[in-house]
């Protein structure tokens, strides 16, 4: 029996017919939890919102620093990258709200945890999968797997019926997540893959024709692979991606169109403004091209594809993440310097890079003639190295 629960809450409409349908089908107390990661605007009346609902309690938690120094750095560092292009802006920060989450249960002293995902998409997991990891006794409750509000429509007449009031936004033929590392957007008109956003939809970034025609550059600073610097002026976490937002939607950087494969196996049309994630994923990889050799920079490469599989999947909290993240620590010991970019009309290009201990040496790469390279090995290097090809060859 479900005495109390906390609800992770928007103030949306899902989140908003939840309070009094848990109520009602449960008869428990409700406790509603927001997390402050960055939405900015979209936290505004959510204490009224929540109470006027039928919560008994609402937590509003900022939780910003912690996003970007437990999460979104722990993340660029493994350069981790969902299939090629997803930055993982919505993946990565539910772990972070459903911890948040569990830690308001155990002080509430409630008997379950719920949340507003939907059946059929990858959110469901990622929450409780942390439920599960964090708090292994505590109950789960999903309302859209359970109730038989088949959409929109139904959850308004049910909200009217009760007087409940029903969040008013502007109508949006789409729905959007936003963080302090990106703004995404799915549904609705986007579930055409050949439709084409339109221009009014972005809210971070500038479209790269509307892009100022002079570049600006860039001098981001690394210290152990973190960024902590941008144009000499040491930044915090949270404002240094806050002012990467600023500078890089100001010139168009950041944004992706991709058909993405989710875990609950549908392919999923997303749309997604990353201005920040952009320029210090570039970034990060150049520092990491100075500073790492071949063969844990090659391996690294293997490790990003498995490390965005488990933010995707909303595996945060297993012990393979705790594995991966001592061998990424380990990588990063050296990834100190500073790199400079060029931002122009949309693109973000690497322009220089240096580094204390670097291990490209000019001296080695050149082509004029030096000590430390003896052409000649070559020959050698090479006839061993194709042995086999030659073997193989003789045998045909």
């Amino acid at each position: 029996m479900i005495k109390k629960v906390v609800l992770a809450y928007s103030g949306g409409l899902d989140t908003s017919v939840m309070i009094p349908w848990l109520k009602e089908n449960y008869g428990c107390e409700v406790i509603a939890f927001a997390a402050d990661l960055g939405q900015a605007e979209e936290l505004k009346g959510l204490k009224e919102k929540a109470k006027k609902t039928g919560a008994s309690k609402i937590y509003i938690e900022d939780l910003k620093d912690e996003f970007a120094k437990d999460f979104l750095f722990p993340m660029l560092k493994s350069g981790a990258i969902y299939e090629g292009q997803y930055l993982l802006g919505t993946s990565v920060a539910r772990p972070l709200i459903a911890k948040k989450q569990v830690e308001i249960a155990k002080r509430e002293k409630a008997d379950a945890v719920a949340h507003g995902a939907t059946g059929k998409g990858n959110d469901q997991v990622r929450f409780e999968l942390t439920y599960k990891a964090l708090g292994p006794d505590l109950k789960i409750v999903a309302p859209w797997r359970e109730w038989d509000l088949a959409g929109r429509k139904e959850e308004i007449a049910y909200a009217r019926a009760r007087k409940i009031p029903v969040p008013v936004s502007k109508n949006k033929p789409y729905s959007s997540d936003r963080n302090l590392w990106h703004i995404s957007y799915e549904g609705g008109v986007l579930e055409n893959p050949w439709f084409e956003p339109r221009e009014d939809m972005f809210l971070l970034t500038v479209s790269p024709e509307k892009a100022p025609s002079k570049p600006v550059y860039l001098e981001i600073g690394f210290k152990k692979g973190e960024p902590i610097s941008v144009n000499g002026k040491r930044l915090k976490p949270v404002a240094l991606i806050e002012y990467l937002n600023k500078i890089g939607g100001k010139h168009g950087v950041g944004r992706t169109d991709i058909v993405e494969n989710r875990l609950v196996g549908i392919k999923s049309r997303g749309v997604y403004e990353t201005p920040a994630g952009t320029i210090l994923y570039l970034a990060h990889q150049a520092i990491e091209s100075l500073t790492l050799d071949r063969d844990t920079l090659h391996y690294k490469q293997l490790i990003a594809q498995r490390y965005a599989e488990l933010i995707y999947n909303g595996q945060w909290f297993t012990p393979l993440k705790e594995a991966l993240d001592a061998f990424v620590n380990k990588t990063q010991s050296n990834v100190t310097g500073t790199v400079r970019l060029k931002l122009y009309k949309g693109n973000c290009i690497i322009v220089g890079r240096k580094a204390p201990k670097s291990l490209y040496h000019p001296k080695l790469a050149t082509f004029e003639k030096e000590e430390i390279y003896n052409q000649k090995d070559a020959e050698g290097f090479i006839n061993l190295f194709g042995l086999p090809i030659k073997v193989q060859a003789k045998l045909k």
